[in-house]
């Protein structure tokens, strides 16, 4: 957090520590792999409701994330309202009809073919949850005065990573979905001019005849991800 007054460095302790050997460490970081590993975007939701907790404290854990100065720039809007789902997807679907029809261009377009996506977007209905990610360009103090955040789209991607990876632990599905551009967001849900949408998650339990597309499961090498000096 970031205060006006108050702002001399103060040092704590770690409060927390993990003293395992390196066995347990490599378990560990192979039993997340493997669960992360399941992870997939999906499109077609069951039509079911998912506890409010879960996504509260998933939410709380995308809180946790590091940030630049420590200003936490972002802020997350969790809805199951139906009415409020379908206002979002309707707007959410005229902006993706311009973009299908060209106003995203021809390359772009060509590298989502072997995605099968178009302009319809149930989902954004038939989720149990929409969380919206917003990012915080700038706060105010309670005096009104305002201040710069830091660090915003590296910090608020952490944070996106954060989200997704709590509710994957919590056997839930989410897709991620930016439709551009996305500005109909901030009015429709009240926000501030502060405060940017880059991202809309839909979330819920995948339906028994959820599919992929094939080339989802193609992932890059390691030698391609990853390069180690040692």
């Amino acid at each position: 957090m970031f205060f006006k007054d108050g702002l001399a460095y103060q040092a704590l302790l770690l409060p927390d520590r993990f003293d395992w050997n390196e066995k347990k460490r490599l378990n560990k970081s192979e039993e997340f792999y493997d669960w992360m590993s399941k992870r997939h975007s999906v499109r077609d939701f069951k039509n079911t409701t998912v506890d409010r907790r879960i996504i509260e404290n998933s939410i709380r854990t995308a809180g946790t994330a590091p940030s630049g100065a420590n200003h936490q720039p972002w802020h997350f809007v969790a809805i199951s309202n139906s009415e409020m789902k379908v206002k979002i997807r309707k707007a959410a679907e005229i902006e993706e009809k311009d973009f299908y029809l060209g106003g995203a261009g021809d390359e772009w377009l060509k590298a989502l073919e072997p995605m099968g996506t178009n302009e319809s977007k149930p989902h954004l209905e038939d989720a149990a949850w929409l969380i919206i990610v917003f990012a915080q360009r700038y706060g105010y103090f309670d005096d009104g005065t305002r201040y710069k955040n830091y660090y915003v789209p590296e910090s608020v991607g952490i944070a996106s990573g954060f989200l997704i990876t709590a509710l994957h632990k919590a056997g839930l599905s989410i897709l991620t979905h930016t439709p551009n551009p996305m500005r109909f967001l901030t009015e429709l849900l009240g926000r501030p001019k502060s405060e940017k949408p880059i991202m809309i998650l839909a979330v819920g339990e995948a339906s028994e005849q959820a599919k992929i597309p094939a080339v989802a499961k193609i992932k890059k090498t390691d030698s391609e991800i990853m390069t180690i000096h040692e």
